[in-house]
C-alpha cells in the first residue's frame, strides 16, 4: 500500500533529479513546490566533477599508443608485394576498453581519407547494426586486419594479412574484449586460423586464442562484412547477420 510518506519521498526524488538535470544544462535557479508540509525546496547541486579515470584505461591508452608507434616505425605494409600508396594510417576507433570488438579486413577510400575505420557506406551500415544491438559506436572498438588501403580496394592477400597479424593480435590484447565479431572472410580466417568459407563459419561460435602462453580465449562470432550486405542486400542475408548479432547480444547480456 502506498502511503503519503512514500508519495512525498518519490516527489522529493523527482524534484532532486530535475534539479540535477537543470544544473547540467546551466540553470542556476531552484524550483519549489508545495506539499501538505509546506514549501519544499531542493538545493541546487554543485557542478558535476569529472568522472575519475577507469582503472587500467590510462595503461591501455599508453599501450595502444606505443603499439601504433611501433607499427609506424616497422611499416609492414612497405613489405607488401603491391605497394599501398595510402594517405592516412587507419588504426582503430572506439572505446579502448570495450566489451565488444569488431574486426574488418582493410580500409577503403573514405577510411584512407579520414584515418578512421568504417566511415564509408559499409561503415554507415555497421553503425546501424551496432545501434540495432542497443549500443553506440563509441561503446565498441573497431579495427581492421590491414591498416592501409589496398590498391583498388583489393581483398587482402594471405601474405599481407600475415605481415599485419602481430599488430592486430596486440590490439586485441590491449582492448581485451569479451567478444569479437569478425566481419568478412579475411578477418574471420585470420582470427580463427580457418580455411572454411564464410557461409560455413557464420552463425556459430568459435574461439580466438592469442599468441603466447596464457593468452586469453575470446568467443568469436564471424559474420558477413557490411560491404557484402550492400552488394547482396537480400532479406535472407540480412536475417543471417541479424541472427549472428542477436547471439552476440544474448551472450553479452549473460556475461
Amino acid at each position: 500500500m502506498t502511503t503519503d510518506t512514500d508519495q512525498l519521498a518519490r516527489a522529493r526524488r523527482a524534484v532532486r533529479q530535475q534539479a540535477q538535470t537543470s544544473a547540467l544544462l546551466g540553470v542556476d535557479f531552484v524550483p519549489c513546490f508545495r506539499t501538505g508540509e509546506g514549501i519544499v525546496a531542493v538545493e541546487a547541486p554543485a557542478a558535476p566533477r569529472p568522472a575519475p579515470a577507469e582503472p587500467g584505461r590510462a595503461d591501455a591508452e599508453r599501450a595502444m599508443g606505443a603499439l601504433r608507434a611501433r607499427y609506424e616505425a616497422d611499416a609492414p605494409h612497405e613489405k607488401f608485394a603491391t605497394p599501398h600508396r595510402y594517405n592516412k594510417l587507419v588504426w582503430g576507433d572506439g572505446d579502448i576498453c570495450a566489451r565488444l570488438m569488431f574486426i574488418g579486413e582493410a580500409p577503403g577510400a573514405d577510411e584512407d581519407a579520414t584515418g578512421i575505420p568504417f566511415v564509408g557506406r559499409a561503415g554507415q551500415l555497421l553503425d546501424k547494426m551496432i545501434a540495432a544491438m542497443g549500443l553506440r559506436r563509441e561503446e565498441v572498438y573497431i579495427a581492421n586486419v590491414l591498416k592501409t588501403r589496398p590498391p583498388n580496394n583489393a581483398t587482402p592477400t594471405v601474405e599481407e594479412a600475415a605481415l599485419c597479424a602481430p599488430y592486430l593480435h596486440e590490439q586485441i590484447a590491449v582492448v581485451a574484449p569479451e567478444i569479437i565479431v569478425t566481419l568478412g572472410l579475411p578477418a574471420s580466417r585470420l582470427i580463427l586460423g580457418s580455411t572454411e568459407s564464410m557461409g560455413q563459419m557464420r552463425g556459430r561460435w568459435a574461439e580466438y586464442t592469442g599468441p603466447g602462453l596464457g593468452a586469453p580465449r575470446i568467443p568469436v562470432m564471424p559474420t558477413y562484412h557490411p560491404a557484402f550486405l550492400l552488394r547482396s542486400y537480400t532479406p535472407e542475408n540480412r536475417k543471417k547477420v541479424w541472427s549472428d548479432l542477436q547471439m552476440v547480444m544474448t551472450r553479452l547480456a549473460g556475461a
